[in-house]
C-alpha cells in the first residue's frame, strides 16, 4: 500500500530523530547538572506522559479523526524539538528546561502513539493487516537498535543542540506524508 509505505517510511525516520534526540538529552544533562537522578529523569520526563495520557490519547484517537491527532502531535513535536534546539543553541538551557521539553515531547508521543497503531487498518487492507503491523514493530526495532548509536556519534561530533535540531526535521517528512494522506471513509 503507498500510503502505508510512506507513512512507515516517514515514522521510521522520525522514530529515529527521537532516538538520535534522546542521547542528545541525556547526554546534555549529564553535562549540565550535578546529579545523576537528573539524568534518570530524562528518560523519566519522556515516558511519565505515556503512563499518564495513555487512556485520554487512546479515546482521542477512537473519536476524532486519527490523521489530524497525528498531524498536531507531529506538529507540536516539531515545535517543541525547535525550541529545544534553540534554547540549546543559545546556551539557555537549564536541567529543568530540559526536563519540560523533553516531557513535552513525551506528551505528543502520548497522542501520536495511539492514533498511528489504530490507523494502520485505514492505510492497509484488512489481508494485509499482520504483515503492516510486524513492519510497524520492525521500523521502531530499527530505529531504536541504530538510533543511539547514531545520535552518539552526531553528540560526539557537532554537539547537543545539533542532535535536537535533527529531531526536529525528522517530523517534517511525517507531518508531509500526513497532510497529503485522504483516508477512504
Amino acid at each position: 500500500s503507498p500510503v502505508f509505505r510512506a507513512v512507515w517510511v516517514a515514522s521510521t525516520v522520525s522514530n529515529l530523530g527521537g532516538m538520535i534526540q534522546s542521547v542528545g538529552a541525556a547526554w546534555m544533562m549529564i553535562s549540565i547538572a550535578q546529579s545523576a537522578d537528573m539524568v534518570a529523569l530524562v528518560q523519566a520526563s519522556v515516558t511519565l506522559p505515556i503512563m499518564l495520557l495513555s487512556l485520554v490519547a487512546g479515546a482521542i484517537a477512537d473519536s476524532f479523526d486519527r490523521r489530524k491527532v497525528m498531524l498536531a502531535a507531529q506538529s507540536f513535536m516539531l515545535l517543541v524539538s525547535a525550541g529545544l534546539a534553540l534554547c540549546t543553541w543559545f546556551g539557555l538551557i537549564t536541567p529543568w528546561l530540559l526536563l519540560m521539553f523533553t516531557f513535552l515531547l513525551g506528551c505528543g508521543g502520548a497522542f501520536n502513539i495511539p492514533a498511528w497503531q489504530a490507523s494502520v487498518g485505514d492505510m492497509v487492507p484488512r489481508s494485509e493487516l499482520p504483515g503492516a503491523v510486524a513492519l510497524n514493530s520492525m521500523g521502531f526495532n530499527l530505529a531504536r537498535s541504530v538510533g543511539p548509536a547514531i545520535g552518539g556519534a552526531i553528540v560526539a561530533a557537532a554537539g547537543a543542540a545539533v542532535a535536537f535540531a535533527l529531531n526536529a526535521i525528522s517530523y517534517i517528512g511525517l507531518i508531509v506524508v500526513l497532510a497529503r494522506w485522504r483516508p477512504k471513509v
